[in-house]
């Protein structure tokens, strides 16, 4: 009996669901982001004040949930969103138990860092941890992977120039400096920076809300892959000489 492929539709909608898991994190903090800066008081316990560490907490729980979705129908899950999850959970936590809005800004910074670090780290040691994570998933050349790696890992420097740019732009300023290392990461004042002036703007929403903006950057940029993914995919019994 030949076993018979899924239809394109299928394959479709099983893809539409994963992006929908993956967006359901950061649609549930926009959310409950954007009530409570609408609708709820100046200040108290669900306020104005306290929008970002409320959606920060949906964050962090949605986040979570979909790992745990995962777990439970014995999907793979993919290891940079462990890493992420691990980033998320921890410097998210840390901004509300310490009631501190600087370790949510910066969380995209270190996020992004850290996995560019993986990357290009894979690389001195003689790895490729882009191929490590999805050799699984697609079986291609060595100088594809490579390619693959290299591109994404300059995408996460960028992202995290970007959180950067945004949060120092239109965040708040902190009441008390951001410290690590002895190097004052957040000052309490308006700063120059690489010819830029910073902590001008009160507008925090820009940034949070920003966050579905770098989700849409992400799947963009996974989509202009696609063809040269494609390209170098190998069929089961292909040899490299023949790719």
């Amino acid at each position: 009996m030949t076993e018979q492929k899924p239809s394109d539709t299928a394959v479709a909608a099983d893809k539409a669901g994963q992006i929908w898991n993956d967006l359901i994190p950061v649609v549930g903090f926009i959310i409950c982001y954007n009530a409570l800066r609408i609708a709820g008081p100046e200040t108290g316990l669900f306020s104005k004040e306290t929008a970002l560490y409320w959606a920060t907490g949906i964050l962090i729980i949605a986040t979570a949930a979909v790992v745990g979705l995962k777990l439970k129908r014995n999907e793979p899950i993919p290891p940079f969103l462990i890493i992420s999850s691990l980033i998320v959970g921890g410097f998210g936590t840390l901004g509300i138990v310490l009631q501190d809005k600087s370790f949510l800004y910066i969380k995209p910074t270190i996020q992004n860092l850290f996995l560019a670090a993986l990357v290009f780290g894979g690389f001195l040691l003689g790895r490729n941890i882009w191929k490590e994570m999805f050799k699984t998933v697609f079986d291609l050349p060595d100088f594809a992977w490579n390619q693959l790696a290299i591109r994404w890992g300059v995408l996460f420097i960028v992202m995290a120039l970007w959180n950067e740019y945004l949060w120092r732009t239109f965040a708040p300023l902190p009441e008390s400096p951001l410290i690590f290392a002895g190097l004052t990461l957040a000052p309490t004042a308006p700063y120059s920076m690489f010819g830029l002036e910073f902590g001008q703007k009160d507008a925090e929403a820009v940034w949070a809300n920003w966050k579905f903006g770098n989700m849409v950057i992400v799947f963009l940029f996974a989509a202009a892959n696609t063809p040269y993914t494609l390209k170098h995919l190998r069929t089961p019994g292909q040899t490299p000489a023949e790719t």
